[in-house]
């Protein structure tokens, strides 16, 4: 059994503080007080242990309170990414057979059309109470959270994670990052995502403070580290970039107190590697996804340099191995196992195994080197890592052979000096068809993330015998364009 985060941290620190944002701030019991309210009011709007609810808000207070709400009246939550259009939500919305969805009131014309029961912000808010007793210890296979990745199809998956998924993640970090009764977490990651949410966590299991941003402000974020107001954070390369930049800008250095910055999404380059130890800033690679709730494995800053490129070594509870491989070097499949793993999907995909004989495996290629370090070789094969956000081709396709005028399309990534990686599509449709048509139309379905930055039109796409679409040889044609 695993102690409910929240009451059991609001009752061993109390007055430590949980939670700031701008010139506020919220002590674990003021948290816990918070939380609790929203709890009884969502148990006054009809909703019990055990229901599903969709959750749609920005990265502020609120949402956090409504989480831990949300937590402690023992709803399922399914966290919807607020930067998808309002088909990408319909979508989720219907594979994943919430009861209710709970939205922040800015964002209520996002899905104003949809055939859900709403909730808003303001409602909870405004509502009454009703008490009942709050579950004191949970189950360690409790589904908390439902995060929905992409899949290889183009159609998501919504990934569950338990309890003791998200404990078993945040114990393994500590057991890496160590722990001071000083550290506050600067978060800027939204917290839809798990990386956003894993911070939380964190904060409730460790008793660490959470410096919450809605967005990255790379001047305000700098401030935060030089002044030594925060002690961690985590960033996606392109963050790591803008914060480098504003840094070197101001000639500034991390305080001594800082400890380290947690660089997820994809491979951090060589030349931030240097300009951040330049900083002192402390750079940790990682590797991880939805379905192992955060962090895997975790590069130590002291190998950054030494072992570039690597993703470090699995983390204390987890276990990764190199599928057929005999020897160091040898590249295969990634395979995960270890007490962070989902057991499983939702929706459509929820006769899906994740597992084979208890290993994950992630469509990763890597290789281990003669010293026992994770080397990503390719991400899921077709995958475009773009500022951190996942994006398959596939997906893009999808919406792109919709339009009446194409015929067919294929999309790949290309590198990209800001975003590291960004969408392209090839496209054979008809003689009147332009880029414009294609853009326009994309916007109206896809997050602005995943719209092709350039349309190719070409009289046909490479294919093998077997007729499928060879990706790797339109990068090619990308590179010659």
């Amino acid at each position: 059994m695993i102690p409910n985060w929240l009451l059991q941290r609001a009752y061993l620190t109390p007055d430590r503080m949980a939670l700031s944002f701008g010139d506020k701030r919220w002590t674990f019991q003021e948290l816990s007080e918070e939380a609790t309210s929203i709890a009884r009011k969502l148990r006054w709007n009809g909703l019990h242990e055990g229901d599903r609810i969709a959750l749609l808000g920005p990265s502020t207070p609120e949402m956090v309170f409504v989480i831990h709400g949300c937590l402690l009246a023992g709803l399922e939550i399914v966290m919807l990414n607020s930067r998808l259009t309002s088909k990408e939500i319909s979508w989720q919305l219907n594979d994943c057979d919430a009861s209710m969805l709970i939205v922040e009131d800015e964002l209520l014309n996002r899905v104003k059309g949809l055939p859900k029961s709403k909730l808003t912000f303001s409602a909870i808010d405004a509502s009454g109470e009703q008490h009942f007793d709050i579950t004191k210890m949970w189950k360690p296979f409790r589904t908390m959270t439902i995060m929905y990745t992409s899949g290889t199809t183009g159609y998501p998956k919504g990934v569950r994670q338990t309890a003791g998924n998200h404990t078993s993640s945040a114990i393994s970090s500590v057991l890496n990052l160590g722990l001071s009764e000083d550290d506050i977490w600067l978060c800027t990651m939204p917290l839809f995502h798990i990386s956003g949410f894993s911070i939380l966590a964190r904060s409730v299991i460790y008793g660490m403070g959470v410096r919450l941003y809605e967005k990255l402000d790379a001047e305000s974020v700098v401030a935060e580290i030089q002044s030594g107001t925060v002690t961690r954070i985590s960033v996606v390369a392109t963050g790591l970039h803008r914060i480098l930049e504003q840094f070197e800008k101001n000639n500034a250095m991390a305080h001594p107190t800082f400890q380290s910055m947690l660089a997820g999404g994809g491979p951090v380059p060589d030349d931030y590697l240097r300009r951040a130890e330049m900083r002192r800033l402390p750079v940790l690679q990682t590797y991880g996804m939805t379905e192992t709730s955060s962090q895997t494995a975790t590069l130590s800053s002291e190998d950054a340099l030494r072992k570039s490129g690597s993703a470090g070594k699995p983390l204390f509870f987890n276990q990764i191995k190199i599928r057929d491989a005999e020897h160091p070097g040898q590249y295969g499949e990634v395979l995960v196992a270890g007490p962070h793993v989902t057991p499983g999907y939702i929706g459509h995909a929820a006769d899906k195994d994740p597992l084979e004989n208890g290993w994950l495996p992630t469509g990763d290629i890597g290789y281990f080197d003669e010293d026992g370090y994770l080397f990503i070789v390719d991400r899921r094969s077709d995958l475009i890592i773009s500022g951190g956000e996942n994006i398959y081709p596939a997906e893009i396709e999808n919406v792109l052979i919709s339009h009446p005028d194409v015929k067919e399309a294929g999309v790949c990534g290309v590198e990209d000096a800001e975003w590291g990686s960004v969408p392209v599509a090839f496209i054979i449709g008809n003689e009147t068809l332009t880029a414009a048509d294609l853009e326009q139309y994309c916007k109206q379905q896809l997050a602005g993330y995943k719209i092709p930055k350039v349309f190719h039109f070409v009289d046909e796409l490479p294919r093998n015998a077997s007729n499928k679409l060879l990706r790797r040889e339109l990068k090619q044609w990308a590179s010659e364009k």
